[in-house]
């Protein structure tokens, strides 16, 4: 077996944007990091997240957010689709390992399909996600990937229905900032 058979590019930041926002013509938005919210970042994450910044589309009540994990050893690109406080969509843009790659088909990534975040801290995912073997650490790097875009969603203008302990007053304040 070609052990590169695995990798390649698979959805494009463009052809992210289109699936997400078909209609609608979207901007980039950012989200400036609190020392809070990123302590709950790096929860759900397991490690440091050092970035001052997140940059996603948005309108209406959904995001989208791109972000990066390493699953055993290289790091895997996501997409992940927001929509009114769920997961829509999460997609593989481009994966590097040399296995596990089975987790960029919608057979897989359909688990994550209306999944919202729980009330605890750090939150998690409402739902269970099966593994495939071979993939664990894939597996394990899209569910990060997920909660974390739930999670920063919520701290948006975007947000249906935004957790009154996480969106502080000052957050409101740079999600109306032109």
């Amino acid at each position: 077996m070609d052990v590169h058979a695995q990798k390649g590019s698979y959805v494009s930041l463009d052809e992210l944007r289109q699936q997400a926002f078909p209609e609608q013509s979207v901007e980039w938005q950012t989200l400036w990091v609190t020392q809070p919210q990123r302590e709950v970042m790096e929860a759900i994450l397991g490690r440091s997240f050092r970035s001052l910044r997140v940059r996603y589309w948005g309108y209406e009540q959904r995001t989208v957010w791109v972000f990066e994990e390493v699953g055993k050893e290289m790091p895997i690109t996501f997409g992940v689709i927001v929509d009114g406080d769920q997961i829509d969509d999460v997609v593989v843009m481009e994966y590097r390992e040399s296995r596990g790659g089975e987790v960029r088909h919608p057979f897989f990534t359909r688990q994550f399909q209306q999944l919202k975040l729980t009330a605890e801290q750090p939150p998690r995912l409402d739902g269970n996600i099966d593994g495939i073997t071979g993939a664990t650490l894939s597996v394990r790097a899209m569910t990060k990937i997920a909660t974390l875009a739930l999670f920063c969603h919520q701290l948006t203008p975007f947000s249906a229905d935004p957790d009154p302990s996480i969106v502080h007053e000052d957050i409101k304040q740079q999600a109306s900032a032109p």
